[in-house]
C-alpha cells in the first residue's frame, strides 16, 4: 500500500492519533464537575469530549444545569498542566515525525485549545511539526473544515496533496469537508481512504517504495 504521489504535507489529529488521552480528559472534565459537585461524566459525554472542544464539551456536560457559565469560567482558570502526564503518547511517533520530517510538511489540526502548546512541548515534539492549528486559531473547529484549510494554506497546497489522520466521527467529516483525504488510526468503522493499526505504516505507505 504506497501513497506517495503529490503528498507533500502529513497533518494529524492530536487525542486518539497521537497521544492516548482518554484518561486525561477523563480527570479533567471530571475535575471541572466536581468543583461545582455534580455527577461524573457517562460513557456518551466521555465519547464527546474526547472528539470536542473544550467550551462545547463543558457546554455539553453542563447543559441543563445552572453552572455552565461559572463551569466555562472555571475551565479558563484551570490548568491542565497536572492532568499531561496521563496523556501517553504513541507508539513510534517521535520517530516516525523525524523520519517523515525531511520529506514533508507536518501539522496538526486538533479540537484541542491552549493545552496543545504545552503538551507537545513537554513531549519533546513542539520542533518537528511546522503549524500546530487548535479550535482557539479558528472560527468553527472541526468537522468545519477551516483548521484543515489553515494548514494547506500554510503550506500553499491544495487538498489532493495532503493526508490526514484521525480516529474519529469528526475528523471522518473533516475530512470530506475539507477533500483532504483520511488515513483512520485504529478505527476500521471509519469510512476512510486507508486505514492503519500502526503509525510506523505511515512511513511505508508513503516513504517506502512500492514492489
Amino acid at each position: 500500500m504506497h501513497i506517495r504521489k503529490k503528498v507533500s504535507a502529513i497533518i494529524f489529529d492530536c487525542d486518539g492519533v497521537m497521544f492516548d488521552s482518554y484518561q486525561a480528559n477523563i480527570k479533567y472534565y471530571n475535575h471541572i464537575l466536581a468543583r461545582f459537585n455534580l455527577p461524573l461524566m457517562v460513557k456518551d459525554e466521555i465519547d464527546y469530549v474526547h472528539m470536542h472542544p473544550a467550551d462545547k464539551s463543558v457546554h455539553h456536560i453542563f447543559q441543563g444545569t445552572p453552572y455552565e457559565e461559572a463551569a466555562q469560567e472555571y475551565r479558563l482558570q484551570t490548568d491542565y498542566t497536572p492532568f499531561i502526564k496521563d496523556m501517553i503518547i504513541e507508539p513510534g511517533l517521535k520517530e516516525l515525525l523525524r523520519l517523515l520530517k525531511p520529506h514533508f510538511g507536518l501539522a496538526v489540526a486538533t479540537n484541542r485549545s491552549h493545552t496543545m502548546g504545552d503538551v507537545i512541548k513537554q513531549n519533546g515534539i513542539k520542533d518537528l511539526f511546522d503549524i500546530v492549528v487548535t479550535s482557539l486559531d479558528v472560527i468553527d473547529p472541526k468537522p468545519d473544515p477551516e483548521t484543515i484549510f489553515k494548514v494547506l494554506d500554510f503550506f500553499g497546497i491544495g487538498p489532493e496533496q495532503a493526508v490526514y489522520v484521525g480516529d474519529s466521527q469528526v475528523d471522518y467529516e473533516t475530512s470530506r469537508a475539507s477533500g483532504v483525504p483520511l488515513i483512520a488510526y485504529r478505527n476500521k468503522a471509519l469510512n476512510a481512504d486507508w486505514h492503519i493499526e500502526n503509525l510506523m505504516e505511515i512511513y511505508e505507505m508513503l516513504i517506502v517504495p512500492s514492489a
